[in-house]
C-alpha cells in the first residue's frame, strides 16, 4: 500500500466523482518521477496506487484529470487538471488528500 489515498467529491452535483484519473509522482531534486496512475472508483475514492510502493520522506504530487471528468459529465471545465503538491514528513503515517471539485473552483485539505 502506498500510504497515500484520495477522494474526489463533485460539489456541483453533490456526488462522488467516479472515473477521475489521478497521477501520483514524487520529486527527486528538480525532477518528478511517476509512481502510479489510478482512477477514482464509484465512491470517488482511490484507496491504493498500484505499484507505488512504500513512502519515503519527500515531496509528492497528485495530478487530477479534472477536465476529462467534467467534459464526461457534460460540463465545460475551467481547470483542465488540478495538481496538489504536499510533503510527506513521516512515511509511517497515512496521507489522505481529498479534492472538492466544481467546474470553477476546487479545495483540498489533509484528511484522515
Amino acid at each position: 500500500m502506498s500510504g497515500i489515498t484520495t477522494h474526489v467529491l463533485d460539489t456541483a452535483r453533490g456526488t462522488p466523482a467516479a472515473g477521475v484519473g489521478v497521477l501520483l509522482s514524487v520529486r527527486g531534486g528538480s525532477d518528478w518521477r511517476e509512481l502510479s496512475r489510478a482512477s477514482t472508483d464509484e465512491n470517488g475514492r482511490i484507496l491504493e496506487f498500484p505499484g507505488a510502493g512504500p513512502l519515503d520522506a519527500a515531496i509528492y504530487r497528485l495530478r487530477f484529470e479534472t477536465g476529462d471528468y467534467l467534459r464526461g459529465i457534460g460540463m465545460e471545465p475551467f481547470y483542465p487538471h488540478v495538481e496538489i503538491t504536499f510533503h510527506v514528513a513521516d512515511p509511517s503515517e497515512h496521507y489522505h488528500v481529498p479534492l472538492l471539485l466544481s467546474p470553477f473552483g476546487y479545495a483540498t485539505y489533509r484528511g484522515s
